[in-house]
């Protein structure tokens, strides 16, 4: 069974950055290349950029599975939905049902808040990512290819999902 925490200390914070680096090295090396992940890994995923980020409305929680921590995400409320910012899981429980617990959770505060979409970005060439999204009621809506600065650029699909009126 796999339990969601909320990031709420310096312990936290250095679990989601040791978390980012070992999954996006070994995830996204083979699409985006080395050198953009070490530079995403430094501006969006240190411990300093997390504790930033936590500041300025982005919330993390970290997914628990039995006795470590096997994934995180990361979302932020904007403007009645909640943009998906993060949502990865260790390449050794995907499949097992980490990011569909992930997402009930997130689907659960939605609801608890009166919010009904919600939306992510995601890499065009992540396959298998998008396909996860797709299985869990996600469908793309448009793309963005945005400069993240030292010729890097995130080359993404929009995707969001629905959730049903509350009864």
């Amino acid at each position: 069974m796999t339990r969601v925490i909320p990031v709420t200390n310096p312990e936290g914070i250095q679990a989601v950055a040791t978390l980012a680096e070992a999954i996006w090295t070994e995830h996204y090396r083979p699409i985006i290349g080395p050198e953009q992940v070490d530079y995403m890994l430094d501006r969006y995923q240190s411990p300093r950029a997390i504790q930033n980020q936590i500041e300025t409305g982005l919330h993390y929680f970290l997914l628990q599975g039995g006795h470590e921590y096997v994934g995180y995400l990361g979302i932020e409320w904007q403007d009645g939905s909640v943009f998906l910012s993060k949502l990865y899981v260790k390449a050794d429980r995907r499949g097992q049902g980490c990011g569909k617990t992930a997402l009930g959770f997130l689907e659960s505060l939605a609801g608890d808040k009166g919010v009904r979409r919600i939306h992510l970005r995601v890499n065009k060439h992540n396959s298998d990512s998008i396909q996860a999204y797709e299985r869990l009621g996600f469908r793309r809506v448009g793309a963005v290819t945005e400069s993240i600065g030292h010729g890097f650029v995130m080359d993404d699909y929009l995707m969001e999902k629905w959730l049903p009126h509350p009864a």
